[in-house]
């Protein structure tokens, strides 16, 4: 063994040996800035009653305006730290125009194993065994929760080290959740909670609570503020007016929900095609989002892979079959919003173009560069990804040849979305269009701006073949639009 060899063996040593004590010293001061090991370990649970906002995530103006939000009432969240479970309930309210009800009541559900959700009308949906997960770490970002997890012997805190004015350690629990305490360096309370997650667009995420506002409840340090990020993106904003203790509450899953299978983390797609006319068919199946594919002299053209990358996957598989010897080669991508975007890696992993607003690019650009290690897809998997192509669309792009014609459009002015394209099929008076109308609409917030760049374009359209919603033709939908409330 070389000196130098020696060196770095004893350095690494009295890391362990120094490192450990420091964890558990700081530990100890946060429990006790808490309010004690017993208090503690002895509650049965937590509630915390309050207002806040959730902005909607992959849902603004433009990929880099502020989200829009909905504002939150009725907020009551339970939370058993020793059994496991969590009860969420809150009523939302658009803040921005919505074409579905404005006011929606949410019930969502942990019970150890079982994660599950409950409508409006009482009906529960057991979720995917993933979500199960995620709700489980979610559980995590409170300071009484995360600490109790701590405390139990099985548990494994580690990794201390210092972040400017705060002092970070690792919590790895008894099922093997992970995230990270920060703690305040003058006060010893727990600053902040973060963890890592998969979303589906934006991949690897790190999701952060910061707690702040402590009030004391029968001896207990509790948060009056909590703030949830994802990565840059604000998730939740809450501001807490009641926290209470040991409230009688049944927060075990109902036997119909563990009686239901967890929901299958990838489902299966059907897609089914309805002809439109000459060269274009509509790509339906279950759920609201659609896709229209068209055919070239030597090629195919896609426009939208929406809603996941299962149904991009669905939707791109069947494009394919419909035109023997012919390639898709391309994907027009209406806009930004992660619903419509969502099949975005998939159309590049399967070697498509993507055409969209330019305004869209350089997000775009982001989201196809973005790890994906997590819950890997298609384009985290290939081991040769093909390259990223990207076609800007300013004001509009023709694609024509002998056989078709599909010119793309910038929807101006739109409230919705800013980046958004809409197609105009020439020879069919066909119009192509996401979000600006569907005939299932409770309201029409966008039915002047439809009619406008309808008119700004001198577009003369017969039949709206609709990302959302079903095909009608636009005399139908100057109708429906106009009886709206």
């Amino acid at each position: 063994m070389t000196p130098r060899t020696s060196s770095y063996l004893l350095l690494a040593l009295l890391l362990v040996c120094c490192g450990k004590p420091r964890t558990v010293k700081t530990l100890n001061r946060v429990v006790d800035a808490l309010g004690g090991r017993d208090r503690i370990l002895s509650v049965d649970n937590v509630t915390m009653e309050g207002e806040g906002t959730d902005p909607n995530l992959g849902q603004n103006l433009t990929p880099e305006s502020p989200l829009t939000v909905w504002k939150v009432t009725g907020y009551k969240c339970t939370l058993d730290p020793a059994n496991a479970r969590m009860l969420l309930e809150q009523t939302r309210a658009a803040q921005f125009p919505f074409a579905l009800a404005s006011a929606i009541r949410q019930r969502q559900a942990f019970d150890r194993d079982t994660a599950w959700d409950m409508d409006e009308d009482g009906h529960t949906t057991r979720l995917s065994e993933r979500a199960m997960l995620d709700r489980r770490v979610d559980m995590l970002h409170h300071p009484l929760a995360v600490v109790h997890a701590a405390l139990d012997p099985s548990a494994k805190v580690s990794n201390y080290r210092e972040q400017g004015d705060r002092e970070l350690l690792d919590v790895a629990t008894v099922n093997g959740d992970k995230v990270t305490l920060a703690i305040d360096k003058t006060t010893s309370l727990p600053a902040s909670v973060s963890s890592r997650a998969d979303q589906p667009n934006l991949g690897d995420v790190t999701i952060e609570t910061s707690f702040s506002d402590y009030e004391d409840v029968s001896g207990l340090k509790l948060p009056k503020h909590l703030v949830t990020r994802i990565d840059k993106w604000m998730r939740s904003d809450i501001r807490v007016s009641k926290n209470t203790l040991n409230v009688p509450v049944n927060l075990t899953a109902p036997d119909a929900v563990k009686g239901a299978l967890p929901a299958p983390e990838k489902p299966l797609v059907s897609v089914t095609v309805e002809p439109v006319a000459q060269g274009i068919w509509w790509l339906d199946g279950e759920g609201n989002h659609h896709s229209v594919v068209f055919e070239f002299n030597d090629h195919l053209t896609l426009f939208e892979v929406p809603s996941s990358e299962a149904r991009a996957k669905a939707i791109i598989e069947k494009a394919r079959s419909l035109s023997l010897g012919k390639p898709l080669t391309e994907v027009v991508v209406s806009h930004h919003h992660f619903d419509h975007s969502a099949g975005l890696r998939t159309a590049v992993a399967e070697g498509l173009a993507v055409i969209t607003q330019r305004g869209n690019v350089a997000f775009f650009k982001d989201l196809i560069a973005r790890k994906h290690t997590i819950v890997p897809d298609e384009l985290a998997m290939a081991l040769a990804p093909p390259p990223t192509q990207i076609k800007a669309v300013d004001d509009e792009l023709i694609l024509k040849d002998d056989v078709m014609e599909l010119d793309l459009y910038h929807v101006k002015n739109n409230s919705h979305a800013d980046t958004l394209l809409m197609g105009w099929v020439p020879r069919e008076h066909l119009l192509v269009q996401a979000d600006l109308y569907d005939s299932g609409w409770q309201r029409f917030p966008w039915a002047d701006n439809l009619r406008e760049n309808v008119a700004v374009r001198n577009l003369k359209p017969e039949k709206d073949v609709p990302i959302h919603g079903k095909i009608e033709s636009y005399a139908e939908v100057l109708k429906t639009m106009s009886r709206q409330p």
